[in-house]
């Protein structure tokens, strides 16, 4: 584990999002020139201690809701650029709420390795509306980087620090979006990292799909999915692990996805809790299936570990292999 120091300099990356939004024809819309507001905020603060920070803004800035794997790489790479190349000792990253939390899992797998705490952080309202949470999240964030963080990715929401492949937006209004949620299922820590995972390693984009489990389900639906290109499926199931296992159709699909080197992995679409195959025969023919259980991972923590893996280029054994051990604390 890595010592936590107070931060010397810290490159704020803006992505735009709810923070910086100002009004537009078509209502709010992200802004440029959050730097200068940023600065003239904290300059009214004069014993407020933060450390030395620089601005870039990632243009085009962008709704979070327009957040794509693409972009995490935008993010990956100015990350490895401010600490690698420029010298700073911490980020902290400015994003939209909505895709928050989906973000801040992927850059966890994206940038093992790294040695430098990178901080999410955003708002509900806009900085300077009446009410806004945006100042309050960003001095709070910076204060922490001042303190000293571990290296790795967090998050840092409503005066908190939260897990960030542990943690969801569960509440689409109010000061306090974000929880982290009470998942079980652990797994073994990785004993060591294919060489692929490393931050300043190249990626490939992935193609990965997402059903939810619920009656009435058809196998063509699901197996339209698996037929549009997909390397990877998580598969939303009910309470531990279950799914309809009197349906050989379903079972035969999920069988013939496995064989054809598909990554299916079971996610449970309770809040708490996590996935166990093995304690309900409805599960264990998932596992009988080629299924992959998710543990107590959240669909943004697989979904953003699914990116990873599959985008370093490991074969799908490796994949499999990992996906079922603890990288960086989403299965501990």
């Amino acid at each position: 584990m890595s010592i936590a120091s107070p931060a010397r300099h810290v490159r704020v990356l803006y992505t735009g999002g709810t923070i910086g939004m100002q009004a537009s024809a078509n209502g709010l819309a992200p802004a440029s020139g959050f730097e200068a507001r940023m600065r003239e905020q904290l300059g009214a603060q004069p014993d407020r201690v933060v450390p030395k920070w620089s601005f870039e803004e990632l243009l085009p800035l962008i709704d979070s809701a327009n957040m794509t794997p693409a972009y995490w790489q935008r993010l990956r790479q100015a990350v490895v650029q401010a600490v690698d190349e420029q010298g700073c000792d911490a980020v902290l990253i400015l994003h939209g709420t909505d895709t928050l939390a989906y973000s801040a899992a992927a850059m966890s797998f994206q940038l093992l390795g790294l040695k430098a705490p990178v901080l999410f952080t955003g708002s509900m309202l806009p900085a300077g509306v009446a009410d806004s949470d945006a100042w309050e999240n960003v001095n709070g964030a910076l204060s922490d980087l001042a303190r000293g963080l571990e290296a790795g990715v967090h998050l840092h929401f409503h005066g908190a620090l939260l897990p960030p492949t542990r943690c969801a937006k569960v509440r689409s209004s109010g000061r306090n979006p974000f929880a982290a949620l009470r998942r079980t299922g652990g797994a073994v820590r990785a004993a060591s990292l294919p060489e692929a995972l490393d931050y300043r390693q190249p990626r490939q984009p992935a193609n990965i799909g997402v059903v939810p489990l619920y009656p009435g389900l058809g196998v063509p639906l699901l197996q339209a999915v698996l037929d549009s290109g997909v390397q990877a499926l998580l598969l939303e199931c009910y309470g531990s692990g279950t799914g309809p296992s009197d349906n050989a159709s379903f079972l035969d699909t999920l069988r013939a996805a496995h064989e054809r080197g598909i990554v299916v992995v079971a996610l449970t679409q309770c809040q708490e809790g996590g996935v166990e195959l093995d304690v309900y025969e409805a599960g264990s023919r998932l596992r009988n299936a080629g299924v992959l259980s998710g543990g107590g991972m959240t669909r943004e923590t697989a979904l953003g570990k699914l990116h990873a893996l599959l985008g370093a280029g490991l074969p799908v054994a490796e994949v499999r292999r990992l996906m079922e051990l603890d990288l960086c604390g989403e299965l501990a």
